[in-house]
């Protein structure tokens, strides 16, 4: 039985955003009532108006958004085979808040896990965030990061891309950004704000289209988990 499973969360105003993004905003456009008088059949139409970042909501960052070198891909200019392909998700929430999981952890949840992670993969780490804060401010403040030896981690695995359920695959103390810098260095991207509850510890297909934003630094995303059950 194949099982699609949503990873994306709702986009509305008021979500909690990365602080200095500009907010979401959503508003009616046109009404029924309004564009009634267009026609004479008594159809009509209704549109909804709304303003995102290009790194608000469920997304993926472009290499440009990673990396200041001017050739540096924007989010149009990506090939699609990064944002598809197999996938596999580990548990990483016994890490406390606002510290680092290591390579150690990783090495643990895998071996946990009984998945094999297999080079070209993507990889999505459980934080349990998102399902612990979702709404709330401490959803933007209390989670853990990956930490330098977990992005090294990455690199040796082969991974194509990662992902994570909170705003950022750092740690929220940190200055320093040990993950970013590793997907600036080696040009590797990732997906932030995902809802990964129902593929914890499961292999699945990915499926992760952003939006074709030309010159985005970032692609707001409706993400699927393909599930063979």
């Amino acid at each position: 039985m194949t099982r699609l499973v949503d990873l994306s969360q709702d986009i509305y105003e008021g979500m909690p955003v990365y602080p200095g993004h500009c907010k979401t905003v959503t508003f009616q456009h046109a009404t029924h009532k309004e564009t009634a008088p267009r026609w004479t059949s008594g159809f009509s139409i209704q549109t909804w108006g709304f303003l995102i970042n290009d790194n608000g909501p469920t997304h993926v960052d472009s290499f440009s958004h990673l990396d200041p070198d001017p050739s540096a891909s924007t989010i149009d200019q990506m090939p699609l085979d990064l944002f598809f392909g197999p996938a596999i998700c580990l548990d990483v929430s016994d890490v406390p808040e606002k510290s680092d999981a290591t390579a150690g952890d990783l090495d643990r949840t895998l071996t946990e896990s009984g998945l094999e992670l297999n080079r070209g993969d993507l990889c999505f780490f459980y934080t349990g965030t998102y399902d612990k804060y979702a709404g709330t401010d401490a959803y933007l403040t209390n989670h853990c990061g990956l930490g330098e030896s977990a992005a090294d981690w990455i690199v040796e695995k082969g991974i194509k891309a990662f992902g994570v359920d909170s705003p950022t695959p750092d740690n929220p103390t940190s200055t320093i950004y040990p993950v970013h810098m590793m997907g600036r260095r080696e040009h590797i991207t990732h997906y932030e704000n995902l809802v990964l509850t129902e593929v914890v510890g499961k292999r699945f297909t990915f499926v992760g289209f952003p939006l074709k934003v030309v010159g985005a630094h970032g692609g707001p995303t409706r993400a699927v988990a393909i599930v063979e059950e």
